[in-house]
């Protein structure tokens, strides 16, 4: 039980940093997400930490990443240029690799309502027209974190 606290609040210290690194500069850097999904794989294939089996987790990774990448393939079709940077889509991964394909749906959907109420601000805050960019991350971020404590085995026992 704590090392599985342990876990996750290391995992959302790491996503807190993630959200305020792309707030500054619309980045989700390499070095940080490319190890979150390696040590999620990890954890769920190999140790008995595991926060969800391994298939899938491994199906979580894949499928997120592909996910936001055939997203932002189908919006640079339409629009001839970028609706998302691949530091979202291995964000994503990252969280998948953590916490199974099953969480992807409501990780995506929560994160998209809140980009949509979080863009809007950032753009009236900025003073930006609506067809300026503005980082998704810290909105994924979000996302995985009310994932991380929803799916807490320390809440769920508890209720």
């Amino acid at each position: 039980m704590l090392i599985d606290t342990l876990l996750r609040s290391g995992l959302i210290l790491v996503l807190i940093y993630l959200a305020w690194v792309d707030l500054r500069t619309f980045l989700l850097p390499n070095k940080v997400t490319y190890p979150l999904i390696a040590l999620g794989l990890f954890f769920n294939t190999f140790t008995p930490y595991a926060f969800c089996d391994p298939q899938v987790a491994w199906l979580g990774a894949l499928i997120g990443y592909f996910t936001l990448y055939l997203i932002n393939r189908i919006y640079r079709h339409f629009r001839c240029q970028d609706g998302l940077g691949m530091g979202d889509a291995k964000l994503l991964a990252a969280l998948g690799s953590w916490l199974g394909i099953g969480s992807l749906p409501l990780m995506l959907l929560v994160a998209s309502l809140l980009g949509i109420i979080g863009g809007l601000l950032w753009l009236r805050h900025h003073k930006l027209s609506s067809g300026h960019v503005f980082p998704f991350g810290p909105f994924l971020a979000i996302a995985g974190i009310i994932e991380i404590v929803w799916s807490s085995r320390l809440i769920n026992s508890s209720i």
